[in-house]
């Protein structure tokens, strides 16, 4: 993201406005509302009028970022450094666009310059550590986001890329520095969801029950605009093999149907035919907005898996859950809630990723956050719930780093008597 506009400087209140700087305000008026388009001629009129105007040759940079002419953006920022705005925010400006141009080296140039004038800038750190991340100096990049939640705590963002960086540190085969960092991480952030639940992946360390509430709320929020495109880039499957599932075992229509984790509502088309009443659930507000806008679900709500299902007492015939039990370790809680929010003969269908039978757990949380579970796991845990197992197929859920992920598509169903 582009700084913040730069004001002019100097004392013409009380005086006629010379037309340079009558023309900027216009355009920053008009850049304030978002009219790039407008503004940028502005700008440049005011800059043949009077080319000093060293602010004015930052906002009009903005003005062509904005626009998407990132060289002429770039020549805009450094000539509001050579008329002497020779602070931070436009350094920090130029370093932005010059990495957006892939021009890796000039960029890593002005934000080292940006963070030697203003070390406590926690978006130039951030943004450093976006650029080493693009040329795969991914230790690097993670000391720039350490650097940046020093300044800024909370910031979702900043933690989103210590735990991606953290991951491809790992992949990269890089394993005991990315454990090391993740244990800093989680030392540093102890209350943070992300911190909690990918360090403790990466760190190899004891991982909770479950993915807490808040990394999964986090995480979906963060992914939802993109989560569609970015899914059909791995082939991902899980809704159409459910979907392929009911086709094979569910012969009835008119069914109260629960899409558990219903994220931007995949699931959807295919469910709307069986279904009276379809209902989506999910954490991620960000996910819901999605799924709203497909107009097939009756109803959407913001909750809690388990306890919306505790909540419900047989209140439907049928619950979907795709890739939604791989932010769960333990089972038994929910395989439990889920049967009391069925009906009698009622059903689940669900996918789980499947871990290789040789590694001896019951589950475990991969460094990408999600857990694996074991097909034997599996099979108890559904018998553990009071529910019988109609199926359970292995197949390939989709693709990760260029490698198949295996799963198990499940079908269990609530007892008649």
């Amino acid at each position: 993201m582009a700084g913040s506009r730069l004001s002019l400087r100097g004392g013409l209140r009380g005086a006629a406005l010379p037309p340079a700087v009558r023309l900027s305000r216009q355009a920053d008026a008009l850049a304030s509302t978002g009219d790039a388009a407008g503004a940028e001629p502005l700008y440049a009129r005011a800059l043949e009028a009077d080319p000093t105007l060293a602010g004015t040759h930052n906002n009009h940079g903005n003005a062509l970022r904005a626009l998407g002419r990132l060289q002429e953006a770039a020549a805009a920022y450094r000539a509001a450094v050579a008329h002497g705005l020779h602070e931070g925010m436009a350094h920090y400006n130029l370093g932005s666009v010059l990495r957006q141009a892939e021009r890796h080296g000039e960029a890593d140039d002005a934000f080292r310059q940006s963070l030697a004038l203003r070390p406590d800038h926690a978006e130039a750190w951030n943004n450093r550590g976006n650029l080493l991340r693009d040329l795969g100096r991914f230790g690097e990049a993670a000391m720039g986001y350490r650097r940046a939640l020093t300044l800024r705590p909370d910031w979702a963002d900043a933690h989103d890329n210590l735990g991606a960086v953290l991951y491809l540190l790992h992949e990269q085969g890089r394993v005991e520095e990315a454990a090391t960092l993740a244990r800093l991480w989680r030392r540093d952030h102890p209350a943070n969801p992300l911190a909690r639940h990918i360090g403790a992946a990466i760190a190899g360390e004891e991982a909770d029950a479950r993915a807490p509430d808040d990394y999964v709320r986090q995480t979906f929020d963060l992914f939802a605009e993109e989560f569609d495109r970015k899914l059909a880039e791995l082939d991902y499957r899980a809704p159409s093999l459910l979907a392929g599932l009911l086709a094979e075992e569910e012969p009835r229509t008119g069914l109260d149907v629960l899409d558990a984790g219903c994220g931007t509502g995949l699931c959807a088309a295919s469910l709307r035919p069986y279904a009276r009443r379809l209902v989506g659930v999910d954490l991620s507000d960000g996910m819901l907005d999605r799924a709203r806008t497909r107009g097939l679900y009756d109803e959407l709500q913001a909750a809690e898996l388990v306890s919306f299902l505790a909540d419900r007492p047989g209140a439907f015939d049928l619950v979907i859950a795709a890739d939604v039990f791989c932010y769960f370790g333990v089972l038994d809680e929910a395989f439990a809630a889920a049967r009391a929010a069925l009906r009698p003969g009622g059903r689940l269908a669900f996918t789980v990723e499947e871990l290789d039978p040789a590694d001896g757990r019951p589950h475990r949380v991969a460094t990408h956050g999600r857990y694996a579970h074991a097909e034997a796991y599996i099979r108890t845990a559904v018998a553990g719930a009071g529910l019988a197992l109609r199926r359970c197929d292995h197949d390939r859920l989709r693709y990760e780093s260029g490698e198949p992920v295996m799963g198990l598509v499940v079908l269990a169903e609530r007892p008649a008597a």
